[in-house]
C-alpha cells in the first residue's frame, strides 16, 4: 500500500490526527487509574481503600503496570496473523471501559465482604490488563504504517502522537484523580471508564480517515470498513475476555501457591519459545537480524529507564503526599495533581523536540537512536539527583525527626528533567521498532519493545525494597533515589560506548 503523502494535519497524514485522538482518550483512562491506584490501595477501610502497607501497594501497582505491557505481545501476534491492528484495537478499548467500570464497583461496594470487593478489583486488573495488550501495540503500528520507513517526517509524528498520549496523560489526574481523592474512588474510576468508551467512539467515527490502514490480513485491499462479521467476532472476544479473567480469579486463588509458581514459569517459558519461534520465522537475511537484534539490546536498555522514570507512580505519589506542601492558602493540591506535571512538559517541549530533531538532521548533526536513548538516561539521572536532595532535606531537617514539607517546585523540576529525558527515548523507541522491525513483525516487535517496558514498571515497584534490602546487608541507609541516579548515569556510559557499533547495525537506517 502506498503511503501517504498528504500534509494536512501540522504537515503530516490527517490519519494521525485520528490516532492521536483516539490514543488520547485511552491514556486520559489509563493514567486517571494509574494516578488512584496506590493512593487507593493504601487508603483506610472507612475511606473506601483497601488499608495496604506501601510495599504490597507498590507491589501490585508494579504488577499491574508491568503486565499491561506484557499483553502487547498476545495482541501483536494477534493483529499480525488474525486480526489486524482495528479490530484489535476495538475490542482492547471495550474491554478496558469494562476492567474500569468494576474498579469503581469494587469501591462503592462497601456492605460486602471484602473477600467480594477483591474478586471485583482483581479482575478489574486483569480486565485492564488484557484489554490494553490488544489496544497498546496496534494504535502505535498504525502511526508507523501512516509513513515509509526513511521520511524524515516518521520521528515527529510519533512525536505528535506522544503528545496525544501526554494531553490524556495531563487531563486524567486532574479529572479522574481529582474526582477520585476529593469526593469518591468510584467517581475517578467512572470517569477514566467513560474516557476509554469516548476513545473508541471516535476510532470509529474517524476509522475513514485510515485508509485501509489495520485491516484483517486476509480481507481486500480496497476495503477500508470493518464488516458485520468482524463486530461479532470483536463482540465475542470481549465477552470471551471479561470472562476469562473472571474464571482465573476465581480459579487461581484455590490453587496451591507452589502450583501457582509452577503454572506462572510454564507459561512464561512457553510464551518465551514461541517469541523466538515468531522471530526465526519471520526474519530473512543478514540484515533483518541485525535490526532485530538491535530492537533486542535497546529492550533492555528500556528497562533501567522505566525502572526509574516510573517511580513516579509509586515513590513519588507518596513523596508529594507526604513530604510536600500542598497547601495554598485553605485549599489543599490534591497529590495525584502532580502526575499531570509530566504531562504538561510532554505538551510543552514535544513540539521543540520534534522540530530540533528535523534541524538536526538538514545539518547533518542528528543524534543516531542509541545516542538518544544515551541523553535521556542522563536526564534520568540527573532528575533523581535533585530528587535525592529533596528526600535528604525534607527527612534531616528538622532537629526533632519530623518530616519538613519542602516546595512542589522540587517536584517539578524533577518531572521537567524526566520529560526530556522520555522525549529522547520513548518516542524515538516506538519509531525505532517500527522502521527495524521486518515487515511481517511489525506489531510482534512491538509487542516485544512492550514488555521491556512491563520489567521495567516491574523493576520500578521494586526499588524501595532493593534499597532497603540493601541497607540490612550493607549496615548502612541506602536511598533510593541516589541508588537510581547512579544506576542511570552508569547506564548513560554503556550506551555510549555502545552507540557506533548499534549504529552500524541497523544497516542504513536513521
Amino acid at each position: 500500500m502506498a503511503k501517504d503523502k498528504s500534509t494536512a494535519f501540522f504537515g503530516h497524514p490527517v490519519g494521525l490526527s485520528s490516532l492521536f485522538a483516539t490514543e488520547m482518550w485511552e491514556r486520559f483512562s489509563y493514567y486517571g487509574m494509574r494516578a488512584l491506584l496506590v493512593l487507593f490501595l493504601t487508603a483506610t477501610f472507612a475511606n473506601g481503600g483497601f488499608e495496604m502497607a506501601e510495599l504490597d501497594a507498590f507491589t501490585i501497582y508494579g504488577i499491574f503496570t508491568g503486565l499491561v505491557y506484557v499483553t502487547p505481545i498476545i495482541g501483536g501476534v494477534l493483529a499480525d496473523k488474525v486480526l489486524g491492528q482495528r479490530k484489535t484495537i476495538y475490542i482492547g478499548g471495550l474491554t478496558m471501559a469494562i476492567g474500569q467500570f468494576l474498579l469503581a464497583f469494587s469501591s462503592m461496594s462497601m456492605e460486602s465482604s471484602m473477600e467480594f470487593r477483591q474478586t471485583i478489583f482483581y479482575s478489574g486488573l486483569g480486565i485492564l490488563i488484557l484489554g490494553n495488550g490488544f489496544f497498546k501495540p496496534n494504535i502505535s503500528t498504525m502511526v508507523g504504517e501512516l509513513y515509509d520507513n526513511n521520511d524524515p517526517r516518521k520521528d515527529g509524528g510519533f512525536t505528535i502522537f506522544y503528545m496525544g498520549i501526554n494531553l490524556g496523560a495531563f487531563l486524567a489526574p486532574l479529572v479522574a484523580g481529582y474526582l477520585g481523592e476529593q469526593i469518591a474512588w468510584e467517581y475517578g474510576f467512572m470517569s477514566a471508564g467513560a474516557g476509554m468508551l469516548l476513545g473508541t467512539i471516535w476510532f470509529f467515527i474517524r476509522s475513514h480517515t485510515l485508509g485501509n490502514i489495520g485491516m484483517p490480513p486476509k480481507v481486500k485491499a480496497e476495503r477500508n470498513r470493518l464488516a458485520v462479521k468482524d463486530w461479532m467476532g470483536i463482540l465475542i472476544f470481549v465477552v470471551a475476555m471479561v470472562g476469562f479473567i473472571f474464571g482465573f480469579i476465581l480459579v487461581w486463588s484455590s490453587i496451591a501457591p507452589t502450583l501457582q509458581t509452577w503454572i506462572i514459569r510454564i507459561v512464561a517459558v512457553s510464551g518465551l519459545v514461541y517469541l523466538v519461534m515468531s522471530i526465526v520465522k519471520g526474519t530473512n537475511g543478514k540484515t533483518e537480524w541485525s535490526r532485530v537484534v538491535v530492537i533486542l539490546v535497546l529492550a533492555v536498555f528500556n528497562i533501567f529507564f522505566w525502572s526509574g522514570f516510573e517511580q513516579a507512580g509509586t515513590t513519588f505519589n507518596i513523596f508529594a503526599r507526604d513530604n510536600t506542601q500542598r497547601m495554598i492558602g485553605s485549599w489543599e493540591i490534591p497529590a495525584t495533581w502532580f502526575q499531570s506535571v509530566n504531562a504538561i512538559f510532554i505538551v510543552l517541549f514535544a513540539p521543540l523536540f520534534s522540530v530540533l530533531w528535523l534541524k538536526l538532521d538538514k545539518k547533518k548533526l542528528n543524534p543516531n537512536t542509541p545516542m538518544k536513548f544515551a541523553w535521556g538516561m542522563i536526564m534520568l539521572s540527573l532528575g533523581f539527583v535533585i530528587m535525592a536532595i529533596a528526600y535528604t532535606k525534607s527527612t534531616t531537617a528538622n532537629a526533632d525527626g519530623s518530616v519538613l514539607l519542602v516546595s512542589p517546585m522540587w517536584l517539578v523540576f524533577v518531572f521537567m528533567l524526566h520529560t526530556f529525558g522520555e522525549l529522547c527515548l520513548s518516542p524515538i523507541g516506538l519509531s525505532m521498532v517500527t522502521k527495524l522491525s521486518p515487515p511481517k513483525l511489525v506489531s510482534t516487535m512491538m509487542g516485544i519493545w512492550m514488555g521491556s517496558f512491563a520489567a521495567g514498571n516491574f523493576v520500578a515497584s521494586q526499588m524501595k525494597a532493593i534499597s532497603i534490602k540493601l541497607e540490612a546487608a550493607l549496615g548502612q541507609e541506602v536511598q533510593v533515589f541516589w541508588l537510581i541516579a547512579a544506576q542511570s548515569a552508569i547506564i548513560a556510559v554503556i550506551l555510549v560506548a555502545l552507540s557506533p557499533w548499534l549504529k552500524k547495525m541497523m544497516k542504513g537506517i536513521k
